[in-house]
């Protein structure tokens, strides 16, 4: 039987939305797109070339960052990752840091919440369905404003579960370079879902800790130093740089004792006090279960909370971290 194939003809915008409609779109607020050089509100608009190298390659680099109450959280420090990682694979960045500030904020603007997520992302751009960059006319700039699911909220409350992961972690030179081949990490995502938990944590060739899929990861030691992966070896956390000069506090109030990197193995892992999960979602939450076995008591514990409020009232009233 010869299955038909319909043409498409919308005749409006609307005929066009509906066509597309997603569950996700109630979350998409607003989308600049170089392509068109404008903002859009409506999610159908919210498109990229298809021949765009990064649809069919990967070749982009992205950075997302946090608006809260209207004020753009750590702006500065999203923009020199995102150029760094673009320069590293060399990826053409011409907007100044003042037309991507104006650019970011006017996208959160017209989207019209005062709280949700931003998206940057610089792409080769469009030019041919092969491999070779040369084929690219320009590179082309996207920046969505969107809602987060509120999965994040409940975690940060409740604690998280977390599991090894049997994904590979990508190799030193990949693993700092934000860009939009992200297939290890849909495939830790889909590790996770398949094994009933929150995250799993990728394990390095030498038996040490890596990151999660999408964040950053941390551990309070029994005599309560706090550890964080080399930076070598994983993608440069933002939230988490900023959640360990926050850190500072608790040393002088005497909850931690220290603060560094280290090689974190398993059997660190499965000693820990805490085990945290940090990143522009989830903020600092609280691993309560590691491979079937409780974390701290199966509760977060004292070092993530105190942390996730040090963050919050960070992103909420600090004007120096705030692009309002």
């Amino acid at each position: 039987m010869t299955r038909q194939i319909k043409s498409i003809d919308c005749q409006s915008l609307d005929d066009f939305e509906a066509l597309l409609a997603r569950p996700h779109h109630s979350r998409y607020f607003a989308m600049y797109s170089s392509v068109f050089g404008g903002i859009t509100t409506r999610p159908a608009l919210m498109v990229v070339p298809a021949d765009d190298h990064m649809v069919h390659r990967g070749d982009a680099v992205f950075d997302t960052l946090k608006f809260v109450k209207g004020g753009i959280y750590n702006l500065s420090h999203h923009l020199k990752r995102l150029r760094a990682s673009a320069g590293a694979i060399h990826i053409d960045c011409p907007w100044s840091d003042d037309e991507l500030e104006t650019i970011v904020k006017e996208t959160a603007s017209r989207g019209g919440h005062k709280d949700g997520l931003i998206r940057i992302l610089v792409s080769r751009g469009a030019g041919s369905f092969g491999a070779s960059p040369f084929d690219c006319e320009r590179s082309e700039l996207y920046v969505i404003a969107y809602g987060s699911s509120g999965s994040a909220e409940r975690i940060q409350q409740e604690g998280a579960t977390a599991a090894t992961s049997a994904i590979p972690p990508k190799a030193d030179f990949w693993a700092k370079i934000k860009s939009c081949n992200y297939l290890p990490n849909v495939l830790m995502k889909r590790e996770a879902h398949e094994a009933g938990v929150d995250f799993t944590l990728s394990i390095d060739a030498d038996g040490m800790l890596a990151e999660s899929a999408t964040e950053s990861v941390a551990v309070v030691t029994a005599d309560g130093a706090l550890l964080v992966p080399h930076a070598d070896h994983v993608l440069e956390g933002t939230t988490l740089s900023r959640v360990l000069v926050l850190a500072e506090s608790l040393i002088r109030e005497k909850m931690l004792s220290s603060i560094g990197e280290s090689h974190i193995s398993r059997d660190m892992l499965a000693q820990a006090g805490e085990i945290l999960i940090v990143g522009t979602t989830p903020n600092v939450t609280g691993v309560i279960k590691y491979d079937g076995k409780p974390v701290s008591g199966g509760q977060p514990g004292p070092i993530q909370r105190s942390l996730n409020a040090l963050l919050i009232e960070d992103m909420e009233n600090n004007a120096a971290m705030r692009t309002e």
